[in-house]
């Protein structure tokens, strides 16, 4: 065996040695890797195959597992060559921070050299643990299966997106499934989270998808789920502007370099439910950031048009797509301090993007909103972009848009995820934001290319304009399971609000589920450094108490923390802005009560604004009350939520 590191400190070597064990039998090899604290133990047997294994505190809870990569069409009996570890403890520094403003990267990695020119990578985390294969060919390859067969001691209970094909936009609801039970047929996106009765929170994602596809998972009707992965486009039919469909698949996955790192699979491992919504292994497992000057990357919230149709009122101009109604959100968000407006869907007849609607004056809207300091974020069909990509950017820099959100992908084939490379690449050559919608799950992008601020991949606020499914249980489930991969563009801020028994699903009248305060809360439960308000404006300047005070809400944090959570039942978060802090609480259908206790505050008085369910919340949804006091650190207040109720204060020091 032999132990290396990139420090100087003697220490950090004699720790990797004690956490790295080797032992051979008739069978093979094992090595095994422990995590910094020791409560996570990692396995790796090798012998006709390569198989891993994952314990919590000495108790299996992923039994011996293979995983493969066949090359060129070849799967080699694997034979070690060489194998070498060292520990990581750094901090990383996000350019865009969403959780905290500083993260510590602290793992123990085992590297494993295989005859035959590829190689393991994995690492040990206190919260999880993930690997991935790596290559030194001189010649491209063709990767032309993987094989990851997860095998789990019993059949748990877990929280399934099932999928009805690849041709997808990730939103799916979250179905509660027992592992044995999931038919061979049935397949899921990721994450997906695996729920033992023992309290311990195992969430499957991937991290780092480059010139690759995405992994799925499918069932096996036992206590196991296997990675699928989507084969290369061979043929694809272009239904209309926006739907791109594979009809014919290649034999393989990806053609790719020879030499390069290929995607980790992560299991983000918890001992309870609060540990995932404080987990960022998808961040410090993706590439490093790429731009040089980041500082022109401004994160914000939008007033969004498309949500609420346009649906504007008191106004003396006809509402729609046209330069007035677009100039009334222009003063709206500058009237809050909002930063950003979005022009959706209808700005530009479908496949061409300089085919502009003749009752939008671009250069006027653009003048105006560059007067009122309010930035113009364009709505573009992926393809439409993809056809037109160098002219159409370059318009749009000489416009003067801040940035562009990408709609309808719905793949996650090789050609699909280079995509998102490039347009993060060319977005950010430009200066542009982007958000990514009809996406798949954040893989760590945002890292590489914090221009990417946000993406979809959820099934958010916009499902109430057709459906009933967007539940306040819903609401508690997404945190934990989506929103751990990455920012989540829910689009929250609903200001008609009602419970399920008097809700109605309309498309260009859309309401919510849950109360008032349950869709402010979101602004400081849900991640979205760009994070919308979808209503329309004349209902928010209607509601001036509300709005006021969500336009404050930011959308990065210098610190997260974590104070109850409990999946698909409540969460009670607090997040630091400076010297402010934010607190929100959110539950589902059944009513709570919850204390809050003040200790993360810092020394002295804080003034207290809060909003909170009014008496009447559990029949009327809207109602709710607010309120000022102030508290120390020593104090304790009671939060009564009502049915889908929600709690949200701010929390400023008395100078």
């Amino acid at each position: 065996m032999k132990a290396f590191h990139q420090h100087k400190n003697l220490i950090y070597v004699l720790s990797v040695l004690f956490y790295l064990i080797f032992s051979a039998t008739a069978n093979g090899k094992i090595l095994e890797l422990r995590s910094p604290d020791k409560k996570i133990k990692l396995q790796l047997f090798v012998d006709s195959q390569i198989q891993l294994s994952i314990l919590l505190n000495e108790k299996v809870i992923l039994e011996k597992s293979p995983i493969s990569l066949e090359i060129n069409g070849i799967l080699k009996s694997p034979k070690i060559k060489d194998y070498s570890s060292h520990t990581i403890h750094e901090q990383l520094v996000p350019v865009v921070p969403a959780k905290n403003a500083e993260i510590q990267n602290h793992y123990n990695e085992l590297s494993v050299e295989f005859q035959g020119n590829y190689s393991l990578k994995l690492r040990v985390y206190n919260n999880g643990v993930a690997y991935r294969f790596q290559t030194s060919y001189k010649k491209e390859i063709i990767i032309t299966g993987e094989k990851a067969e997860y095998n789990f001691p019993e059949s748990h209970l877990v929280y399934y997106p099932e999928e009805e094909s690849f041709f997808s936009h990730n939103e799916r609801a979250y179905l509660l499934r027992n592992l044995a039970e999931i038919p061979k047929e049935s397949f899921c996106s990721l994450p997906m989270l695996i729920a033992p009765k023992s309290g311990t929170r195992i969430l499957i994602t991937e991290s780092d998808i480059q010139d690759y596809p995405g992994m799925w998972l499918k069932g096996t009707s036992s206590n196991s789920l296997h990675a699928i992965l989507p084969r290369a486009s061979a043929e694809e039919i272009q239904e209309n502007d926006r739907n791109v469909k594979i009809v014919k698949r290649e034999t393989y996955l990806a053609k790719t370099k020879g030499t390069r790192n290929f995607p980790w699979r992560v299991f983000i491992i918890g001992e309870d439910d609060k540990s995932l919504l404080e987990n960022e292994l998808v961040y410090c497992l993706a590439s490093p950031n790429k731009i040089k000057n980041t500082s022109w990357i401004k994160p914000g919230k939008v007033a969004w048009d498309w949500w609420n149709s346009l649906n504007v009122y008191g106004v003396d101009f006809i509402s729609g797509l046209n330069t007035d109604t677009y100039k009334y959100y222009i003063d709206f968000a500058s009237k809050y301090g909002i930063e950003y407006i979005i022009l959706d869907e209808g700005w530009y007849e479908p496949g061409d993007l300089f085919d502009i609607n003749p009752d939008i004056d671009m250069e006027e809207l653009f003048a105006y909103a560059k007067k009122k300091d309010v930035g113009i974020i364009l709505w573009v069909i992926w393809k439409t972009l993809n056809d037109q990509l160098e002219e159409a950017l370059n318009q749009f820099v000489k416009w003067g848009a801040a940035g562009i959100k990408v709609d309808f992908m719905q793949r996650d084939d090789q050609w699909m995820v280079n995509y998102y490379w490039k347009i993060s690449r060319e977005a950010a050559k430009r200066e542009l934001l982007v958000d990514f919608h009809g996406a798949y799950k954040p893989s760590g992008l945002r890292r590489t290319y914090p221009n990417v601020l946000t993406r979809e991949g959820v099934r958010g606020l916009e499902w109430n304009k057709w459906s009933d499914e967007i539940t306040p249980t819903h609401n508690l489930t997404i945190p934990f399971i989506r929103m751990v991969a990455g920012p989540m563009d829910y689009t929250p801020g609903a200001m008609v609000n009602a419970h399920k028994k008097n809700f109605t699903d309309h498309f260009s009248r859309p309401m919510s589920q849950g109360t008032r305060v349950h869709q402010m809360a979101m602004y400081v439960v849900y991640e979205s450094p760009l994070q919308m308000l979808a209503d329309n404006p004349s209902n928010y300047m209607k509601e001036e108490e509300c709005t006021r005070f969500i336009a404050g809400v930011p959308v990065t944090w210098d610190e997260t923390v974590v104070l109850e959570a409990k999946i698909g039942e409540y969460i009670l978060i607090a997040r630091r802005k400076k010297d402010e802090w934010f607190v929100a609480a959110i539950n589902n259908e059944t009513e709570y009560e919850l204390k809050l206790d003040l200790s993360f505050l810092g020394n002295g008085e804080y003034s207290v604004e809060k909003f909170q369910d009014g008496i009447n919340a559990n029949k009327y949804a809207s109602d709710y009350s607010k309120s000022n006091k102030i508290a120390t650190r020593k104090s304790i207040i009671s939060i009564k939520l009502a049915n889908g109720g929600g709690w949200i204060a701010k929390m400023k020091p008395i100078k």
